[in-house]
């Protein structure tokens, strides 16, 4: 007998649900010591359909307990994604520090059907137990499959500000000083974007708070935000560049102001297992520079340091055709970084167990195929990699993930994969002139699972 979480293709340090089908990360808050993390689930099925909040707590963004469902389905339809948030100052009169769920009820799986509109719920007991609001919808059908409700607070004009999805490329934003009654004020437009919105403000290297308005497929602009107008700086930009990360969500009320980050890595592929699909790593956003020049970055949190259990150190070491870089590891969950210099190579390869990682230096592109893509990121272009003769790599790899941050989280990429044949877990292959790998560090990583 398989003992639960121990099953052959289980991520053994990302959030999957115990059984059956998950996708967007929702409700994403911190709050009294736990990090609660909501996501769309279906407890029926390992496949899509309608749809529950699931529930999962954590004291360190890696070791999950999986709690009852905090929403369900009703005569509105499913429990579309939203997000949550602390009531500080109890401006929707169920108490001082109240949490406060925003979601979306997905009419069209309602009997009989109805229109799709945005709803509250809210607990009182952090988490524990969980009401919905008697006079929902708080916003009634707008346009389209208007959904996924991203609230934040404005601290200087002192209310609410919900992004929300309309239709095609547009968004748009809404107001409250109670959390309950909006009013809309903003259109924005996201080119090539669709769904989930996420809205937040971030400072810059200097201090500056700028805010990031995202969608669902990685792309986002910078810009201002007076609680009146988002004025975007930069052009549409990208974060993810991998086929598989999607939606993703940044906690509400972090400490230390930090922007921690997790995607759905959609279209993962897991055989006959209990389960179906996975999060991501948490990363932890930055922003340099400003202005026109801002740029997000994202980094694996620091709380995957506590998983490491062994480290390999490799000070420098040329490969060449026939002489590549075997790792000493029988380990397959793993945090392998080093700084890599091309010469005169066409291409570099990583072989993690036995799936290839392909940093292709003619067309300066990185490239991993999938185990399995999804509808909504199958399209995205391979990776473009900075044009210089050193590149700092580090590679997150678990059973069935491989998630790569280059250039010191300038560019990442979230894939899903299932390993092939091999003898050794990594290796690093040049086929053509010698390459040089410098400043290689392999941990090994421990399972979060062992106490479930």
């Amino acid at each position: 007998m398989v003992v639960e979480y121990a099953e052959l293709h289980r991520p053994q340090f990302h959030f999957t649900a115990r059984r059956n089908w998950i996708n967007d990360p929702n409700g994403l808050v911190f709050h009294e010591g736990l990090w609660h993390l909501f996501f769309q689930h279906n407890e029926e099925a390992p496949t899509w359909g309608r749809m529950w909040w699931g529930h999962a707590v954590s004291r360190d963004l890696f070791h999950w307990k999986q709690v009852e469902n905090a929403l369900h389905p009703d005569h509105m339809g499913s429990m579309f994604s939203g997000s949550a948030v602390v009531d500080h100052d109890n401006t929707a009169g169920f108490g001082v520090g109240a949490l406060l769920l925003f979601y979306t009820a997905f009419g069209e799986h309602a009997e009989p059907a109805c229109p799709t509109s945005q709803c509250l719920a809210y607990s009182t007991d952090n988490g524990k137990q969980w009401k919905k609001y008697k006079e929902n919808p708080i916003i009634g059908w707008m346009e389209a499959d208007n959904r996924d409700p991203k609230v934040v607070w404005h601290e200087s004009s002192r209310r609410w500000i919900m992004a929300l999805y309309l239709e095609d490329e547009r968004y748009c934003l809404l107001r409250s000083s109670d959390a309950k009654t909006w009013k809309r004020f903003q259109e924005i437009t996201l080119e090539g974007e669709s769904e989930c919105p996420d809205f937040f403000p971030i400072l810059d290297d200097d201090g500056a708070e700028w805010w990031v308005f995202a969608g669902a497929g990685g792309s986002y602009r910078v810009g201002s935000f007076d609680g009146e107008t988002f004025v975007p700086e930069t052009p549409v930009l990208q974060y993810e560049h991998g086929r598989n990360g999607y939606a993703a969500q940044t906690w509400s009320n972090a400490p230390d102001n930090r922007q921690i980050q997790i995607s759905w890595m959609a279209g993962g592929r897991y055989p006959e297992m209990p389960f179906n699909q996975q999060l991501s790593l948490p990363v932890q956003l930055s922003l340099v520079g400003s202005g026109k020049s801002a740029r997000l970055k994202r980094w694996p949190v620091r709380e995957l340091d506590v998983l490491r259990i062994r480290t390999v150190s490799v000070a420098r070491q040329t490969i060449s055709k026939g002489q590549p870089m075997i790792a000493e590891t029988d380990g397959i969950l793993l945090d392998v970084s080093f700084k890599v210099f091309r010469q005169s190579a066409k291409g570099f390869y990583v072989v993690a167990r036995g799936h290839p990682i392909v940093f292709d230096w003619d067309e300066m592109t990185l490239s991993v195929e999938t185990s399995g893509k999804s509808k909504m990121t199958e399209d995205r272009p391979f990776a473009k990699l900075p044009e210089t003769d050193e590149l700092g790599v580090r590679l997150i790899i678990d059973r069935t993930s491989i998630e790569v941050f280059l250039d010191g989280g300038s560019i990442s990429a979230s894939f899903c994969f299932l390993p092939d044949g091999y003898i050794h877990p990594l290796v690093l292959h040049s086929y053509s002139s010698e390459q040089i790998i410098e400043d290689f560090r392999l941990h090994e990583l421990d399972s979060t699972w062992k106490e479930t």
